[in-house]
């Protein structure tokens, strides 16, 4: 799979995002090592806490589907309803999600399927929380 096939599917997943109180919609595309593919949506709740980034929702998708080995992941957003223009970089918590599962050289790919940005979980995380 191509890095820009995986953006393309992150930016049809970020049409399946719920954000009626941001109004900001999110996409993952996320490639385990086997080749499959697991998507998420962000999913907004109006008590806020219970949000749910689509980076992690792809990565809980595929963690309860018994993945666990993963190349890399595919992120758009920007305001709902607007063409995609910018990087849209994952949040903290995703981060740390993320380092949770997968090395340092895990990739992460921003931008749009036409602009992508490439970036290193380390690039991203470089002092991120271990209890391994």
């Amino acid at each position: 799979m191509t890095d820009r096939e995986l953006m393309i599917m992150a930016e049809d997943a970020r049409k399946r995002s719920y954000s009626p109180y941001s109004g900001f919609a999110v996409g993952a595309a996320l490639l385990t090592q086997e080749g499959k593919v697991y998507t998420g949506c962000n999913i907004e709740n109006a008590s806020f806490s219970p949000t749910c980034c689509a980076e992690r929702v792809a990565f809980f998708t595929a963690v309860s589907a018994g993945e666990r080995k993963f190349e890399k992941i595919a992120i758009v957003g920007g305001k709902a309803n607007v063409s995609l223009s910018a990087p849209c970089p994952p949040c903290g918590v995703c981060r740390q999600v993320m380092s949770e599962f997968c090395d340092g050289d895990f990739t992460l790919l921003l931008g749009t399927p036409d602009d992508i940005h490439s970036y290193t979980l380390a690039d991203i995380l470089p002092l991120s929380f271990e209890l391994k």
